[in-house]
Parts: C-alpha cells; sequence; structure tokens
C-alpha cells in the first residue's frame, strides 16, 4: 500500500508519537463538553493552525464525535481552494501521523469519484495541505481503527451535492460515516492583506465580535449556502467550501442543531497586528 507522508509533522504538530499522545492528553484535559443533548455528533467544523494555535479546538471537536457510536470512516474536507477550483481526492492508499498510518476507504472514495469531477491526488503525487493533514494524529488517537476519505472542495453550491451524496453512497454500501470541515475564520491584518478596520483594540474587536461571528451563526445554523457566501463576501473563512460541504453532509447525516464549543484567536496566544480566527463546532 503506497503511504502519504506527512508534510507538516515535527513543525506544525508534533513528529513523533509520544510528543503527539502527550499534547492531545493535554488538550484531553482542558476539553469543554457540549452543552446541548440533542446535538447528533455526525459531524463539526475544526479550525487547521499549528496545534499551538489552535490544535485545543480541533481535538475538542473530534473528542465529542468520538462519543457517539463508532464509525467506519471518517471524511473530511479540507483544502485552500477559489471557487474557480478544481475538488481533489485521495482513492486509495493511506496516510501516515506519528500515531500510525490511516487508510483511505477505497471503495467509498471510488464511488464518489465515479460520480463527480476529481483531481485524483496519490501518495507521491500531492499537493501539501495542512487543512486536512492536522486533524489525522486526533482522528488516529480517538479512531484507532478507522478508515478517511480526505476531499478537497471549492466555496460553490455545487459543493454541497459531493457531501450530501457521500452519505448517500455510504448507506448504499452499509458504511457509518461522521464528517468533518476544516477551515480558520478571518486573516486579519498586513500579513494577509486584509486591514478593513485598521489596527488595534477595534480591528480586534470587530473580528471576534462581528465578522467571524456572521459566519459562525451560519454554522450554527447549518446554513451551508450562508457560509459560502459569507467566506466570499466577507473573508471569514479561508476554506468556506469545506466548512459548508460537511455541513451539507451533516444534515444529510439527519444532524439538524449545532453547537460552537470553542471559539479563540491566535491574538490569544501571539498577540500582534496580524492574527486569525478559530472556531469548534460540533453538529
Amino acid at each position: 500500500m503506497d503511504v502519504r507522508i506527512p508534510d507538516f509533522a515535527g513543525s506544525w504538530y508534533p513528529a513523533s508519537e509520544s510528543e503527539c499522545r502527550g499534547e492531545i492528553e493535554g488538550y484531553i484535559k482542558k476539553s469543554v463538553p457540549l452543552a446541548s443533548p440533542d446535538i447528533k455528533k455526525m459531524g463539526g467544523i475544526v479550525p487547521h493552525a499549528g496545534w499551538f494555535f489552535s490544535g485545543q479546538i480541533a481535538c475538542n471537536v473530534i473528542k465529542c464525535l468520538k462519543d457517539n457510536q463508532i464509525p467506519d470512516v471518517v471524511v473530511l474536507f479540507g483544502m485552500h481552494l477559489s471557487p474557480g477550483s478544481r475538488n481533489f481526492i485521495m482513492r486509495e492508499g493511506a496516510w501516515e501521523t506519528p500515531l500510525g498510518n490511516l487508510e483511505i476507504h477505497q471503495e467509498l472514495a471510488e464511488s464518489l469519484s465515479d460520480e463527480f469531477p476529481f483531481t485524483i491526488e496519490t501518495a507521491s503525487m500531492h499537493s501539501p495541505d495542512n487543512t486536512i493533514e492536522l486533524q489525522l494524529p486526533f482522528i488516529k488517537y480517538f479512531f484507532p481503527d478507522i478508515k478517511i476519505v480526505p476531499i478537497g472542495v471549492p466555496p460553490v453550491k455545487g459543493s454541497l451535492k459531493i457531501g450530501e451524496r457521500i452519505v448517500e453512497i455510504s448507506r448504499e454500501l452499509g458504511i457509518k460515516m461522521i464528517a468533518i470541515g476544516s477551515t480558520d475564520l478571518t486573516h486579519y491584518g498586513y500579513n494577509y492583506g486584509f486591514i478593513p478596520k485598521g489596527l488595534g483594540d477595534e480591528a480586534l474587536d470587530w473580528v471576534r465580535n462581528e465578522n467571524d461571528k456572521r459566519v459562525i451563526e451560519r454554522m450554527i445554523a447549518m446554513d451551508a449556502e450562508g457560509v459560502i457566501t459569507e467566506g466570499l463576501e466577507r473573508q471569514n473563512a479561508c476554506c468556506s467550501g469545506a466548512a459548508a460541504t460537511a455541513i451539507a453532509a451533516g444534515r444529510t447525516l439527519g444532524a439538524v442543531k449545532a453547537e460552537k464549543i470553542i471559539y479563540a484567536t491566535s491574538y490569544d496566544k501571539s498577540p500582534g497586528n496580524s492574527f486569525v480566527g478559530y472556531v469548534g463546532v460540533v453538529f
């Protein structure tokens, strides 16, 4: 089996098994439980910065999903794509993590890619992608025997059909799945060429309490199209297609309600004039 080697281990997150486990177990001790008993835990939205900044949030979401019945596959939607981008998928092989390899669910991935146009990535031919890779050690820790289907989807309405259809195919094949979408929120400051509110406290307050809040409200409402619109019009989600497609999949799985677990910004860990927002959502 061909195995995809991680591109960000040792920089964005630990490269050794012992260090990864230590980080994850530290996050678990600080995890926040879901407030609502009505959340079905069919999927969620996670951030994808280096673990120092957003690992606690991503780990918390995936831990909450572990409390559900154990699925056969985690479908991960991610990648930094524009509306004109193609869809991407790995159809076979495995993806290495410091905790062990995660095998691609070949039957599910092939069935989906037979119905939609995809650029096929392989273990040896792919673009480095932090949006999905940063989640994999968490998935391997909480679901050691699970398989994955990693998918890149652009922020367009057509991506939502991919999310809906993969759920339908999983049911046809008798496969239990959960869906995770990976996105960070507003990238603010000179580092990102986005400074509509200048610098300082006013800018930080605007990001936290207005710009990020708008897209988070669409996520909690499970408004997939609204998430895409927000991301494109207000630059408050860098991978709005991934988040929206996970919501579409979650709704098809039967989720009708979502909950925000944690919101934070990189400013909380490293104050400065350039910063990024992060949120964890479970549905």
